[in-house]
């Protein structure tokens, strides 16, 4: 039979370890770091296949990477948006930036004011949509995915005149994949709030996609 005493004092130290980890924060979230270079074979072959395509992993996928399987899902779907989806692609960097700033996210404002620029959007147009409101800067088309994100990122409910209005100027696919562009990174701008996910200060950038 087992020792009482000595059971409970292994299950003790098991737990004091597994608390200091995940009590540990790292250098680019408050999760312990990975190995580096990466060991999992999802991250190895993710970061090749960044590198490739002009990008690098940053430290959302450095973070969410702790769960491998369940972080190339959810890249599946960022690339998806980024690569294959219809609507022009200042639009969606238009309704990601309001997003990130609703939710209050630095990490991603400070990774899609970079892929805005590198797309050549326009600079004054990318520092006015937080204040989009009282700006004279957006035209009609953008003024309508604003006031979209405006409605969606304040709990949901949209308003038929502003469902119309978005309807105006954008067909039905169009429309999905703006929604599914702000409810993306609407649960990306909390994830990285959640586990404090440090902004890269070396210049990584995710893979740029199409402009």
């Amino acid at each position: 039979m087992f020792n009482s005493k000595v059971l409970s004092r292994v299950v003790l130290s098991i737990f004091l370890t597994l608390s200091f980890n995940v009590a540990t924060a790292g250098t680019y979230s408050r999760l312990p770091d990975l190995p580096d270079p990466a060991v999992d074979p999802i991250l190895k072959k993710e970061q090749e296949e960044r590198k490739a395509a002009g990008g690098s992993i940053i430290n959302l996928q450095l973070t969410t990477g702790h769960a491998p399987k369940i972080m190339i899902a959810t890249v599946g779907l960022a690339k998806a948006l980024r690569l294959d989806a219809i609507t022009p692609r200042y639009i969606r960097e238009v309704a990601i930036i309001r997003t990130a700033g609703v939710v209050g996210s630095d990490y991603e404002l400070g990774q899609h004011y970079a892929l805005a620029k590198a797309c050549r959007y326009d600079n004054d147009k990318i520092q006015a949509i937080q204040t989009w409101q009282k700006s004279t800067l957006f035209d009609q088309k953008e003024r309508a995915v604003l006031a979209y994100v405006e409605e969606m990122t304040h709990g949901g409910d949209v308003s038929d005149p502003t469902f119309d209005q978005l309807g105006q100027f954008f067909s039905t696919q169009e429309i999905v994949e703006i929604t599914l562009t702000i409810s993306q990174y609407f649960g990306n701008g909390l994830v990285t709030k959640a586990l404090r996910i440090k902004p890269e200060t070396d210049g990584r950038v995710t893979y740029p996609g199409k402009c």
